[in-house]
Formats: C-alpha cells, sequence, structure tokens
C-alpha cells in the first residue's frame, strides 16, 4: 500500500531533478526547509523527526539536497519528507511538504474497531508497522 500524504503523494516518486525543482520553488518564496523522517507514517502523526536544524539561512537547493542525502543515508529504509516553512507574519506555518523517500515495502494500514459504552463502536486506524515491531525497528536498520 502506498502512503499517500503531502503534495505530490499520489504521483509517482519525484525524481531528485524534480525534488530540487520544488525545492527552488520553495525558497523563491521565502520558505525555511526542513527534512523529516519517522517510520510510522500514521495520518496523525504530523511530528516526525527533525533530521537536523530547519535551514532558515539556506537559500540553495542543493545546500539543502545535502541535507537530504545525510538523511537518506541514515535512514534509508524510513519515510522522509521535506517540508517548508513559511515564517511571515499571519502565516507562520508548513505551506508545503512532499515525500522524498520511502521504505522498499509499505506495509498499510488496518481499521481497528472499538466498543465502548452504550453500544458506541469507535474506529481507529493502526499502521502494521507499529504492530510489527517497536519504533526504529520497522523497516528494517535504522
Amino acid at each position: 500500500m502506498r502512503i499517500t500524504q503531502g503534495t505530490f503523494s499520489f504521483l509517482p516518486d519525484l525524481s531528485d531533478q524534480q525534488i530540487v525543482r520544488q525545492l527552488d520553488y520553495a525558497l523563491g518564496k521565502g520558505w525555511a526547509i526542513g527534512i523529516e523522517y519517522t517510520d510510522d507514517p500514521h495520518p496523525r502523526n504530523t511530528y516526525w523527526e527533525m533530521f537536523g536544524n530547519p535551514m532558515f539561512d539556506v537559500r540553495d537547493a542543493a545546500g539543502v539536497m545535502l541535507e537530504l542525502q545525510a538523511c537518506r543515508a541514515a535512514f534509508p529504509d524510513r519515510y522522509i519528507r521535506a517540508t517548508a516553512f513559511d515564517s511571515t507574519h499571519g502565516t507562520e506555518s508548513i505551506v508545503l511538504s512532499f515525500i522524498v523517500n520511502r521504505p522498499a515495502s509499505e506495509p498499510g494500514f488496518r481499521l481497528v474497531r472499538t466498543e465502548d459504552a452504550g453500544r458506541t463502536l469507535r474506529y481507529g486506524v493502526e499502521s502494521y508497522a507499529v504492530q510489527r515491531a517497536p519504533e526504529g525497528e520497522r523497516y528494517g536498520r535504522g
């Protein structure tokens, strides 16, 4: 199952050249870039691990790509995304986010049903990867 989160997630994986073009766009807007990774891409897991610090002072996509390559080398079997942060007054938020690395196998999610008081049924989503192994060991070496 292919995880579809963030911009471009319904398209085939972006090449490094396409990633550079998106980074150029974001940097041209004055947005800061951050590189994040996770082994639990649950839709409500919005806080992925930050790889390094947000790059508020980087103005060249090549510098961001160096950081991305270092993250890929350290975590080749994790989800990695690039995020663009707009720090202008009134926005101060993530304005662009897209996946730039995926594990070789994406096991997907299952629907979990819980019965509650008064015959109430509650539903949630749980990653198969979370069941399989503890954090940091879900997609191989890490």
